[in-house]
């Protein structure tokens, strides 16, 4: 009992688990092509140019775009991955800090450093990102489960009930992520191999109906292979690659289950990597030309247009690629072709089958973003810049669960919101994507400021390939907020949304910082440390070497900890008592230092064996030298 008690109190450590696959496939579920090509072939087919025309032709060559864009920003994330395999859960904020910690000869770094100030810009972009982008999915889910919902009864679900359903897939999602990464590996090794398999089957189906051409189509969307792949316009191209590289972005998750990996210095940089080239390349580019491949006048949709003050409301039909862009689910009504004409007699229970598959992809997608999403606020917690509880684990299954409950939270308010308004769903949608971009953009120059005084520095991977990835996430940025500002109301709407979110989450985080920078640095703690009589020379030295010692007091004391005195307990806990003769050390230090100074005794006393010490630190409420009268920091 006393050893359950013992082990009870330990605190949880994250065990390295996941090797190649698992890395791989958890950034695998965050991309998911099985869901992004049934959400966003209708946007794509729908696209115009500035001018108003159409810039459907150009779906395939804008993916292309797109993952270049993509590839630039990956091999940046896979050099630091490199170099920084210990960064831990918030990797993204720990590349920023350390990019520039490396290349500075201080031995410590101010509260207002240019290296704390990257830190937090990258969290700030990161946090964006990854905390919006889960209840755009969740809100998904629910309008998705609506659609079948009306496919079935013909009935349509109100606001409220999407809104609880949204709330119950939060839940579910958000529980298969507490539970631990190695449920969630599972989990999304199942739904990409699910997903996958299900666009094979619907890439080959499509294919073979062009190539057979049951229903005697006489006019095609694209007249030959070729057609579909090239560019047709340039600007076309880079119009809809705005829209296509929101469907890439995940492949960088996996560098935050760095501690939870084996060899991450290896692993991970080639999971990056693999993750964006099986789902970009392979998934989407196949997917993508079968799907614009089968198009013909036989895909219809009706369109109805507004009444008006001189004319009733009319409905016409449209058909190629403009019933793509005016039905609410293309993918859906090509699988009903397939499945009357290649498979016959199947054409509703395919596109419901493929339905299914796409429900299974969104869970996989919102489950990676959020196990990532919670990683990145608990490091940042764990390094005093959130609110401590956020960085919680849970002590059975080491993960951040306090940060996941928040999340699910967070994620159902803003499905409630985005379940009313296509509008409005769009809007945090585009929220979500100026993080993405800007985290992107700031990745890829961290990658030059960390390798440019390094002896393994080279000008293509170093300087070239980041250089150009700030220049493309930049642009795309630019690209997507000016298509969306010149657009129609609707888009000026979503334009105005996204703003006022990132806005508002901008001064936010500015009043915390602002804030939580004057405590860091006029604000001191006391460190009391219990060690060894023989470790004081040790532990004096290690200080003054990192320039942490301002002062330091030595008092004898005798006392016990978990084992009682015992130093042979080997996990088990007596009844009697030993007081051991122990140093009591108590230290004065900056605020911002807490953590250094912190980590350096640890490392200076650790043995590994029972007795190593204590370290606790208390809020010092002030301080004052007597005989200058100076008070706070200005004392030490």
């Amino acid at each position: 009992m006393a050893s359950q008690k013992v082990e009870a109190m330990l605190k949880p450590k994250v065990t390295p688990t996941l090797g190649l696959l698992g890395a791989t496939v958890n950034a695998m579920a965050l991309i998911a092509p099985g869901a992004f090509l049934w959400i966003t072939y209708q946007l794509q087919a729908a696209a115009t140019l500035p001018s108003g025309a159409s810039c459907a032709s150009d779906i395939w060559s804008g993916i292309v775009v797109a993952l270049v864009v993509c590839f630039l920003t990956a091999l940046s994330y896979a050099q630091l991955a490199k170099i920084y395999p210990e960064a831990g859960f918030a990797s993204c904020a720990y590349f920023a800090e350390k990019a520039f910690i490396d290349t500075s000869e201080e031995k410590q770094h101010h509260p207002a450093s240019i290296a704390r100030m990257a830190k937090l810009a990258t969290g700030w972009a990161a946090h964006l990102f990854y905390w919006v982008y889960p209840g755009v999915m969740v809100a998904f889910m629910a309008t998705f489960i609506g659609y079948i919902y009306t496919a079935f009864t013909s009935k349509t679900l109100s606001n409220t009930e999407m809104t609880i359903i949204g709330a119950a897939f939060a839940f579910v999602t958000g529980y298969i992520g507490y539970r631990g990464v190695s449920g969630s590996t599972k989990t999304s090794l199942w739904i990409n191999v699910i997903q996958l398999s299900a666009l094979v089957i619907f890439s080959g189906l499509a294919i073979w109906y062009r190539w057979t051409n049951p229903e005697h189509a006489a006019t095609w969307a694209f007249t030959s292979a070729w057609d579909v792949v090239k560019v047709h316009s340039f600007q076309g191209a880079f119009v809809q690659s705005t829209i296509a590289i929101l469907i890439l972005v995940g492949f960088e998750s996996c560098t935050a289950l760095a501690a939870e990996t084996k060899e991450p210095e290896t692993t991970i940089p080639k999971a990056i990597i693999l993750s964006l080239l099986i789902q970009g390349v392979f998934a989407y580019l196949i997917e993508y030309f079968a799907a614009s491949y089968m198009i013909s006048e036989k895909l219809t949709a009706s369109v109805t247009t507004a009444a008006t003050a001189t004319a009733a409301a009319t409905t016409s039909t449209v058909t190629g690629l403009g019933a793509a862009a005016a039905s609410s689910a293309p993918i859906g009504d090509m699988a009903q072709l397939l499945g009357a004409h290649v498979l016959p007699g199947v054409g509703f229970g395919l596109m419901i089958t493929i339905a299914i598959t796409v429900a299974i992809a969104v869970v996989g997608t919102t489950l990676s973003c959020m196990n990532t999403a919670v990683r990145v606020t608990c490091g940042m917690a764990e390094d005093r810049e959130l609110p401590e509880m956020l960085g919680f684990m849970h002590g059975g299954f080491s993960t951040p669960h306090m940060a996941m409950w928040a999340l699910v939270v967070v994620s159902t308010i803003i499905a409630a919101v985005g379940v009313r308004s296509v509008v409005g769903l769009t809007g945090i949608t585009l929220a979500s994507n100026l993080g993405t971009f800007i985290l992107y953009g700031l990745t890829c120059i961290w990658t030059i400021v960390a390798f440019k005084d390094r002896k393994d520095f080279s000008f293509a991977k170093h300087a070239l390939i980041p250089g150009l990835g700030v220049i493309a996430n930049t642009v795309m940025v630019g690209g997507i907020l000016y298509l969306y500002i010149i657009g129609n109301a609707d888009a000026v709407n979503e334009a105005h949304i996204c703003f006022w979110i990132a806005g508002g989450w901008a001064v936010v985080s500015l009043l915390y910082i602002g804030l939580s920078t004057v405590k860091k640095t006029y604000s001191v703690k006391m460190i009391a440390c219990v060690i060894r009589p023989e470790q004081l020379n040790e532990v004096a030295q290690a200080l003054k070497d990192q320039e942490l010692m301002m002062g330091m007091t030595v008092s004898d004391v005798r006392g016990f900890g978990r084992q009682r005195g015992d130093l042979e307990a080997n996990g088990k806990v007596k009844e009697d008592i030993k007081f051991l003769p122990k140093l009591k050390l108590e230290i004065l230090v900056r605020d911002w230092d807490v953590d250094r100074a912190m980590d350096i005794i640890a490392d200076t006393l650790r043995t590994g064996n029972i007795g190593d010490g204590k370290i606790v630190v208390y809020e010092a409420a002030s301080a004052m030298r007597v005989r200058t009268g100076e008070r706070g920091v200005y004392a030490l």
